[in-house]
C-alpha cells in the first residue's frame, strides 16, 4: 500500500498494518468461509466435529438430516479446509481440521452461543 499513489492527498497518516494488507485473494478466501456460516445445520455440524470424530450415518442421526444432505454440507466444509477425514476400510471419518481456521472458528461459534443463549 505505502508504493499506492492517493488520487487525493489528505495528509493522512495510514493505521498500522496498512501497508501489509492481504491481497484481494486472500480477503476472498475469507468471505467464502464467512459465505458458509449463514447456514445453520452447517455450522452446527461443523461444531460436532469439532468434538469427536464420526461417519456420515451417525452424524447424519445426531442433526437429524438425510446422509446425501450432510455429505453435501461436508464437502463444503472440506473444500475450505474447516473439515478433513480419513478412511477406515470402506468407512470414512469426518473431524475438524487442525488449523488455526477450524479452531478460530470453533471458538468464535461457542461464543457467540454463550453470549446469545446465556445459561440460567
Amino acid at each position: 500500500m505505502a508504493d499506492i499513489c492517493l488520487p487525493h492527498d489528505h495528509n493522512e497518516i495510514f493505521c498500522h498494518g496498512i501497508s501489509d494488507m492481504p491481497d484481494a485473494e486472500q480477503f476472498q478466501a475469507a468471505a467464502d468461509i464467512l459465505k458458509l456460516l449463514g447456514d445453520g445445520s452447517r455450522i452446527r455440524i461443523f461444531w460436532i466435529l469439532c468434538h469427536c470424530e464420526t461417519c456420515v450415518t451417525n452424524l447424519s442421526a445426531m442433526v437429524d438430516m438425510s446422509s446425501p444432505a450432510v455429505s453435501h454440507h461436508l464437502r463444503q466444509l472440506k473444500a475450505v479446509g474447516l473439515v478433513s477425514a480419513r478412511r477406515d476400510g470402506k468407512e470414512m471419518y469426518y473431524t475438524a481440521a487442525k488449523n488455526p481456521e477450524a479452531d478460530l472458528l470453533h471458538h468464535t461459534i461457542e461464543q457467540m452461543i454463550q453470549i446469545s443463549c446465556p445459561t440460567a
